[in-house]
């Protein structure tokens, strides 16, 4: 099955002259999805990982199942303010100004084997950010996964300067 036939692209979002690769049509075509997923287990597997981490907000949506599938646990990696108790933060820089992503204080034990996922993998911005969060808590990050990687973009090779293999589905040259 070839996942790109689910996913489909809008242009002009969410700017113009953008054109946005869209999963909802991968999430709703149950084949399609249990294929991607099953996929990224096997890629994932490989990396022996103690705890999936989800970007939000469509890593989320790949993290969570993909934990159950492989047994281990899910954490989330948040905008500023949205998760309850203590949070540990991290600021990183945008092309224009700065955001920040939070973990909850707990969510991982000082060595656990943590692999970071989201939907797409482009600039590697936040996915950099998240590593730096996660290792920032005692993490050790043994990789990244995504479903969708946009090849013109520098997001593998600034993974792979902090050394962490990424795995993705299906990628886009244009």
């Amino acid at each position: 099955m070839d996942i790109k036939d689910h996913i489909r692209g809008i242009p002009d979002f969410p700017k113009p002259g953008i054109l946005f690769y869209d999963i909802s049509t991968l999430l709703a075509h149950p084949d399609a999805w249990s294929v991607a997923l099953g996929r990224l287990a096997n890629d994932v597997r490989k990396l022996q990982p103690d705890v999936l981490a989800g970007v939000e907000s469509r890593g989320f949506l790949v993290a969570a199942p993909l934990a159950l599938k492989l047994g281990c646990g899910f954490v989330m990696l948040r905008k500023k303010g949205k998760l309850p108790g203590k949070t540990i933060r991290h600021e990183y820089s945008l092309e224009y100004g700065t955001d920040t992503i939070e973990i909850q204080e707990d969510a991982i034990q000082p060595g656990q084997r943590v692999v970071i996922l989201d939907d797409l993998l482009a600039t590697g911005g936040t996915m950099c950010a998240g590593v730096d969060l996660l290792r920032k808590v005692g993490g050790n990050v043994t990789g990244a996964a995504a479903i969708i990687e946009l090849n013109f973009l520098p997001g593998r090779q600034r993974l792979s300067d902090m050394n962490v293999p990424c795995s993705t589905l299906v990628a886009y040259d244009d």
